[in-house]
Protein backbone atom coordinates (compact mmCIF):
# COMPACT_ATOMS: atom_id res chain seq x y z
CA UNK A 1 0.00 0.00 0.00
CA UNK A 2 1.87 2.80 -0.91
CA UNK A 3 1.05 6.33 1.27
CA UNK A 4 2.81 9.71 2.21
CA UNK A 5 2.81 10.73 5.86
CA UNK A 6 2.41 14.53 6.32
CA UNK A 7 3.93 16.56 9.39
CA UNK A 8 1.91 19.34 9.21
CA UNK A 9 3.02 22.50 11.82
CA UNK A 10 2.08 25.93 12.67
CA UNK A 11 5.22 28.49 12.46
CA UNK A 12 6.95 29.51 15.63
CA UNK A 13 5.89 32.67 17.48
CA UNK A 14 6.30 36.11 16.03
CA UNK A 15 6.11 39.51 17.69
CA UNK A 16 2.59 39.71 16.15
CA UNK A 17 1.42 37.00 17.71
CA UNK A 18 2.76 37.89 21.24
CA UNK A 19 1.23 41.17 21.12
CA UNK A 20 -1.95 40.66 19.03
CA UNK A 21 -1.07 42.29 16.28
CA UNK A 22 -3.18 41.04 12.91
CA UNK A 23 -0.50 39.56 10.32
CA UNK A 24 -2.24 37.65 7.67
CA UNK A 25 -0.42 37.24 4.48
CA UNK A 26 0.58 40.96 3.70
CA UNK A 27 3.23 40.86 6.98
CA UNK A 28 6.09 38.85 6.41
CA UNK A 29 7.54 39.02 9.62
CA UNK A 30 10.13 37.21 11.59
CA UNK A 31 10.01 34.79 14.55
CA UNK A 32 10.52 36.12 18.03
CA UNK A 33 13.02 34.69 20.24
CA UNK A 34 10.42 32.44 21.70
CA UNK A 35 9.60 31.34 18.16
CA UNK A 36 13.33 30.35 17.46
CA UNK A 37 13.85 28.12 20.84
CA UNK A 38 10.39 26.75 19.78
CA UNK A 39 11.53 26.12 16.26
CA UNK A 40 14.86 24.21 17.98
CA UNK A 41 12.74 22.57 20.33
CA UNK A 42 10.47 20.83 17.33
CA UNK A 43 13.95 20.24 15.38
CA UNK A 44 15.34 18.00 18.33
CA UNK A 45 11.83 16.21 18.50
CA UNK A 46 11.77 15.25 14.91
CA UNK A 47 15.69 15.63 13.23
CA UNK A 48 15.45 11.58 13.49
CA UNK A 49 12.32 11.90 11.20
CA UNK A 50 13.60 11.08 7.63
CA UNK A 51 11.65 14.06 5.46
CA UNK A 52 11.99 13.68 1.89
CA UNK A 53 11.19 16.59 1.44
CA UNK A 54 9.81 20.42 3.22
CA UNK A 55 7.42 22.53 1.65
CA UNK A 56 6.63 25.70 3.13
CA UNK A 57 4.57 29.26 2.42
CA UNK A 58 6.40 32.62 0.89
CA UNK A 59 6.45 33.72 4.42
CA UNK A 60 9.72 34.19 6.17
CA UNK A 61 8.16 32.59 9.23
CA UNK A 62 7.66 29.80 8.42
CA UNK A 63 11.04 29.12 6.36
CA UNK A 64 12.73 30.15 9.85
CA UNK A 65 10.70 27.64 11.77
CA UNK A 66 11.98 24.59 9.56
CA UNK A 67 15.89 25.74 8.92
CA UNK A 68 17.08 23.65 11.23
CA UNK A 69 15.81 20.80 8.61
CA UNK A 70 16.70 22.96 5.48
CA UNK A 71 20.58 23.61 7.00
CA UNK A 72 20.53 19.51 6.79
CA UNK A 73 20.32 19.52 3.63
CA UNK A 74 16.83 18.50 3.06
CA UNK A 75 15.28 20.00 -0.27
CA UNK A 76 12.45 22.34 0.37
CA UNK A 77 10.00 24.70 -1.68
CA UNK A 78 7.87 27.28 -1.02
CA UNK A 79 4.69 27.83 -2.02
CA UNK A 80 2.23 31.13 -2.14
CA UNK A 81 -0.71 28.72 -2.01
CA UNK A 82 0.08 28.27 1.61
CA UNK A 83 0.20 31.75 2.55
CA UNK A 84 -1.80 32.81 5.45
CA UNK A 85 -5.50 34.33 4.42
CA UNK A 86 -4.90 38.08 3.60
CA UNK A 87 -6.83 40.21 6.32
CA UNK A 88 -7.05 42.88 4.62
CA UNK A 89 -6.99 46.25 5.97
CA UNK A 90 -6.52 44.85 9.38
CA UNK A 91 -3.18 43.56 8.86
CA UNK A 92 -0.90 45.38 11.18
CA UNK A 93 -3.29 46.59 13.42
CA UNK A 94 -3.94 45.30 17.21
CA UNK A 95 -8.13 44.91 17.39
CA UNK A 96 -9.58 47.41 19.51
CA UNK A 97 -13.29 46.37 21.10
CA UNK A 98 -15.03 47.30 18.40
CA UNK A 99 -12.65 45.23 15.69
CA UNK A 100 -12.88 42.07 18.21
CA UNK A 101 -16.78 42.01 17.64
CA UNK A 102 -16.22 42.46 14.09
CA UNK A 103 -13.91 39.84 14.13
CA UNK A 104 -16.51 37.38 16.18
CA UNK A 105 -19.45 38.48 13.28
CA UNK A 106 -16.72 37.12 10.71
CA UNK A 107 -16.07 33.72 12.74
CA UNK A 108 -19.68 33.52 13.16
CA UNK A 109 -20.70 33.93 9.40
CA UNK A 110 -17.88 31.36 8.56
CA UNK A 111 -19.27 28.57 10.46
CA UNK A 112 -22.35 29.15 9.80
CA UNK A 113 -21.75 28.19 5.56
CA UNK A 114 -20.90 31.88 4.74
CA UNK A 115 -17.66 31.18 3.78
CA UNK A 116 -17.38 33.45 0.73
CA UNK A 117 -17.25 36.58 2.90
CA UNK A 118 -13.93 38.26 3.05
CA UNK A 119 -11.47 38.38 6.32
CA UNK A 120 -11.95 41.91 5.68
CA UNK A 121 -12.14 44.94 3.76
CA UNK A 122 -9.34 44.31 0.64
CA UNK A 123 -8.96 40.95 2.41
CA UNK A 124 -9.48 37.24 1.21
CA UNK A 125 -12.58 34.58 1.51
CA UNK A 126 -11.79 31.28 2.80
CA UNK A 127 -13.00 29.70 -0.53
CA UNK A 128 -10.70 32.06 -2.22
CA UNK A 129 -7.53 30.16 0.41
CA UNK A 130 -9.06 27.00 -0.28
CA UNK A 131 -8.44 27.35 -4.17
CA UNK A 132 -4.94 28.09 -3.87
CA UNK A 133 -4.19 25.69 -1.16
CA UNK A 134 -5.93 22.97 -3.56
CA UNK A 135 -3.74 23.80 -6.49
CA UNK A 136 -0.61 24.13 -4.14
CA UNK A 137 -1.78 20.37 -2.34
CA UNK A 138 -2.13 19.06 -5.85
CA UNK A 139 1.24 19.66 -7.00
CA UNK A 140 2.81 17.90 -3.79
CA UNK A 141 0.94 15.08 -3.51
CA UNK A 142 1.59 14.37 -7.55
CA UNK A 143 5.76 14.01 -6.27
CA UNK A 144 4.62 9.98 -5.23
CA UNK A 145 7.98 9.36 -4.48
CA UNK A 146 8.03 11.04 -1.22
CA UNK A 147 7.11 9.17 1.47
CA UNK A 148 7.38 11.57 4.08
CA UNK A 149 7.25 15.60 3.93
CA UNK A 150 7.82 18.44 6.46
CA UNK A 151 4.65 21.32 5.43
CA UNK A 152 5.13 24.59 7.38
CA UNK A 153 2.41 26.69 7.41
CA UNK A 154 0.28 29.37 8.99
CA UNK A 155 -3.04 28.69 11.35
CA UNK A 156 -6.18 30.14 9.41
CA UNK A 157 -4.36 28.20 6.59
CA UNK A 158 -3.95 25.22 8.19
CA UNK A 159 -7.92 25.33 9.33
CA UNK A 160 -9.04 25.58 6.54
CA UNK A 161 -6.96 22.94 4.45
CA UNK A 162 -7.30 20.45 7.19
CA UNK A 163 -11.37 21.02 5.68
CA UNK A 164 -10.14 20.18 2.50
CA UNK A 165 -8.10 17.41 2.97
CA UNK A 166 -10.65 15.59 5.28
CA UNK A 167 -13.46 15.83 2.95
CA UNK A 168 -15.45 18.27 5.68
CA UNK A 169 -17.39 21.75 4.80
CA UNK A 170 -15.51 24.93 4.70
CA UNK A 171 -17.19 26.05 7.62
CA UNK A 172 -16.23 23.57 9.68
CA UNK A 173 -12.55 25.33 10.08
CA UNK A 174 -12.50 26.18 13.67
CA UNK A 175 -13.44 22.64 15.22
CA UNK A 176 -9.43 22.61 14.42
CA UNK A 177 -7.54 24.03 16.84
CA UNK A 178 -3.63 25.58 16.84
CA UNK A 179 -1.16 27.19 18.73
CA UNK A 180 2.35 28.67 17.84
CA UNK A 181 4.72 25.31 16.13
CA UNK A 182 1.58 22.71 16.92
CA UNK A 183 1.75 19.82 14.94
CA UNK A 184 -0.81 18.09 12.95
CA UNK A 185 -0.08 14.72 11.05
CA UNK A 186 -1.76 13.03 8.63
CA UNK A 187 -1.13 9.83 6.54
CA UNK A 188 -2.40 9.91 2.50
CA UNK A 189 -3.37 6.27 0.89
CA UNK A 190 -2.95 6.90 -2.72
CA UNK A 191 -5.26 3.60 -3.48
CA UNK A 192 -8.18 5.58 -2.51
CA UNK A 193 -7.20 8.86 -2.23
CA UNK A 194 -8.06 9.51 1.51
CA UNK A 195 -6.31 11.58 4.24
CA UNK A 196 -6.26 10.44 7.70
CA UNK A 197 -5.66 12.62 10.66
CA UNK A 198 -3.49 11.43 13.16
CA UNK A 199 -2.15 13.59 15.01
CA UNK A 200 -3.92 16.89 16.26
CA UNK A 201 -2.71 20.02 17.20
CA UNK A 202 0.02 18.15 19.35
CA UNK A 203 2.57 20.71 21.18
CA UNK A 204 4.42 17.54 23.66
CA UNK A 205 8.04 18.52 21.75
CA UNK A 206 7.57 22.11 23.93
CA UNK A 207 6.89 20.55 27.32
CA UNK A 208 10.12 21.61 28.81
CA UNK A 209 9.50 25.45 27.28
CA UNK A 210 6.16 25.47 29.06
CA UNK A 211 7.64 24.38 32.25
CA UNK A 212 10.11 26.86 31.81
Amino acid sequence: MHTKTIYLIRHGETEFNRRGVVQGSGIDSDLNELGFIQARAFFEAYQHIEFDKIYTSKLRRTVQTVQNFIDLGIPFEQFEGLNEISWGEKEGKVPNYLEDENYLEIIANWSNGKTDIPAAPGGETPEQVVARQKEAFEQIMTQTHEKTILVAMHGRAIRILLTHLLELPLSHMDTFQHSNLCLYRLSYDYSNNKFTLDLANDTSHLSEILIK
